[in-house]
């Protein structure tokens, strides 16, 4: 645009000079031809707008906002038409308690009060992009910086909002995956109303008073000693099931050989350990009378 008005302000320039006893007034012509070629270059250049990948560009015309947008390449416009580009790519929103983390310097967490009245702080990432054909939407209603005019305070909002109804512990602990999700929810909803999209929703940290986690580490400390305890009942309990059918087995063996051994069996299990005795090498046998048991002397001897 800039060129067009110098090339206009040239080519009427050249008529100026004329009355002026300079050098250059004699060629009023190429004065003109200058300036016809600035107008042209300014026309070129006004016409052709290249948008870089991941942008898209919106147009406005005198402040009114157009409905088309320009898509990443080289676009023919109105050399009047103002194009500004607009990042449709996932962009992402750090409020972080850690100085220099996140996009606000210094402590930027976000503070809520929990069911049971403790204060909790968060860590939070969100990760969001811009609706292509919403941009002109968000342009009008929002303007450029919707990051912080819409991301930004709804996030820390709802977030608060959805805390009331979790307990400290409970946020720190079970349910935090729960927790994670609602939120999600809602400001999806929120933000899809203003033409974003919110793609993802990290909670990076939460942090407790130290009195609280404290009382939560203790607690899941002592859970998991009883947890460890009934582990070595239940291992004990098992032991002595172990022990009781052993010496059940063992007593029903002894039942049933006393059931079963009758005097002859016996006498024949004492002639076959004395057969085995008598032939051993190492041993004496004096055969005895009267049906008595032969005596065994130690051949050693």
């Amino acid at each position: 645009m800039f060129l067009i008005i110098l090339g206009i302000i040239i080519f009427f320039a050249a008529k100026a000079v004329q009355n002026l006893n300079l050098p250059i007034a004699q060629h009023p012509g190429g004065i003109r031809l200058v300036g016809i070629i600035v107008i042209a270059l300014g026309l070129i250049t006004s016409c052709v707008k290249q948008i870089d990948a991941g942008q898209i560009g919106v147009q406005s015309l005198f402040g009114k906002v157009q409905d088309e947008v320009l898509t990443s390449g080289l676009n023919f416009v109105n050399p009047l038409m103002d194009i500004k580009p607009i990042d449709v790519r996932t962009q992402n929103y750090t409020m972080s308690g850690v100085h220099n983390e996140g996009d606000v310097a210094g402590d930027d967490a976000i503070r809520v009060l929990t069911a049971d009245g403790l204060e909790v702080v968060i860590d939070l990432t969100v990760l969001y992009r811009v609706q292509a054909n919403q941009a002109p939407k968000i342009v009008r209603e929002i303007g450029y910086d919707f990051k912080n005019v819409v991301v930004r305070p709804i996030t820390r909002t709802k977030i608060r909002d959805n805390a009331v109804y979790y307990t400290a512990v409970d946020l720190y602990s079970v349910k935090r995956d729960e927790f994670q999700t609602r939120i999600f929810k809602t400001i999806e909803e929120n933000l899809k109303a203003r033409g974003l999209v919110l793609e993802q929703l990290l909670v990076r940290n939460i942090s407790l008073p130290a009195s609280v986690k404290g009382s939560i580490e203790e607690k899941i400390k002592a859970e998991q000693d009883a947890q460890k305890m009934q582990y070595v009942l239940q291992k004990e309990k098992q032991e002595a099931e172990r022990k009781r059918v052993e010496a059940q087995g063992i007593a029903d063996y002894q039942k049933i050989i006393s059931m079963g051994l009758g005097d002859k069996q016996l006498q024949y299990e004492q002639i076959q350990a004395m057969k085995g005795l008598m032939t051993s090498p190492n041993s004496k046998v004096i055969i005895m009378g009267g049906g008595k048991t032969p005596v065994i002397l130690d051949g050693k001897n």
